[in-house]
């Protein structure tokens, strides 16, 4: 049975884990704030970006020259995943639950006999994936919320794909849905692609306003040289917003797991201090019992 100064040092110390996981909780609460601010406002212009890209891919229809950003290589056979969590820990299941999904992605693609290779940005999933597929990883960069990070990381992945390296490129992340929830999700990023709701809105008169025709493009430059241009930055703009969704996320992900470790303190120092309490009436029990017995024994 512990002793009484045991407890009293195990209190101390759970009360200053207390102090500490409180603070930190503090913390992530004030860089949520931002950082949420920051996720919604990147929203909008990734999705105007896809839908630029869509229209005039549209607009343009059937083309003679094919674009391998645009149309794909037309296999499948090498597949890229970008996968973007936290640099740091203290955080829940946040980077744990998108590693889980990157690994059903790749022993999916590995079953089906593709070529797989990961860029990691963010260390906590570079140091979980390589204790099982270190001979994926091709590239790791540091989670950094700044547009050069998603400049950089466009970058290598059309240097890739012009060498061959890849047919098809993913992004896996953990998408900021609110402070409670972040689900891990998956985005295609090479080749474009549009979903059949985008694409029927796109060609329906309905898009256009109540009214009036649809649109004539006059294209200034040509419209395959705005292609060339346009695809990197929309690239680059989902992986901004990925990169700003993650940031968000780990910091509401590390207020939760905050809050909940300094509740758990909270009740275990108040079973530490009844078993206290409770071995403090014994000792002083057997004290007195002592104290009694001597004195009929002298009696």
């Amino acid at each position: 049975m512990p002793s009484l100064k045991d407890y009293r040092v195990r209190i101390g110390s759970v009360k200053n884990t207390r102090k500490i996981t409180s603070a930190m909780k503090m913390v992530a609460a004030s860089k949520l704030r931002q950082a949420q601010a920051r996720a919604e406002a990147g929203r909008p212009y990734a999705k105007k970006m896809t839908e630029a890209l869509a229209r005039l891919v549209v607009a343009v229809g059937q083309r003679d020259e094919k674009m391998p950003l645009l149309d794909g290589t037309g296999q499948d056979r090498k597949v890229l995943f970008i996968a973007v969590a936290a640099d740091r820990g203290l955080c829940g299941g946040f980077n744990t639950a998108l590693v889980r999904e990157l690994r059903r992605h790749i022993s999916r693609n590995l079953v089906e006999n593709r070529e797989v290779k990961v860029i990691t940005v963010g260390r906590k999933v570079r140091d979980l994936l390589k204790r099982e597929y270190p001979q994926l990883i091709v590239e790791h960069a540091p989670l950094v919320t700044k547009y050069d990070t998603a400049e950089k990381v466009t970058a290598k992945i059309i240097d890739m794909f012009r060498d061959g390296e890849f047919d098809t490129a993913h992004i896996v992340y953990n998408a900021f849905k609110n402070v409670i929830t972040q689900i891990p999700s998956a985005r295609q990023l090479v080749p474009f692609e549009m979903s059949d709701k985008m694409l029927h809105a796109l060609e329906s008169p309905a898009s256009s306003h109540a009214g009036e025709p649809k649109g004539i493009y006059t294209f200034e430059p040509s419209a395959m040289v705005l292609l060339e241009r346009l695809i990197p930055q929309q690239i680059a703009a989902q992986v901004y917003s990925v990169l700003l969704e993650v940031a968000a996320g780990e910091q509401a992900a590390r207020m939760t797991a905050m809050d909940n470790a300094t509740r758990n303190a909270g009740d275990m120092i108040n079973r530490l201090t009844l078993s206290y309490n409770r071995a403090r009436q014994a000792y002083i029990t057997k004290e007195v019992s002592e104290i009694v017995a001597g004195a009929e024994a002298s009696a």
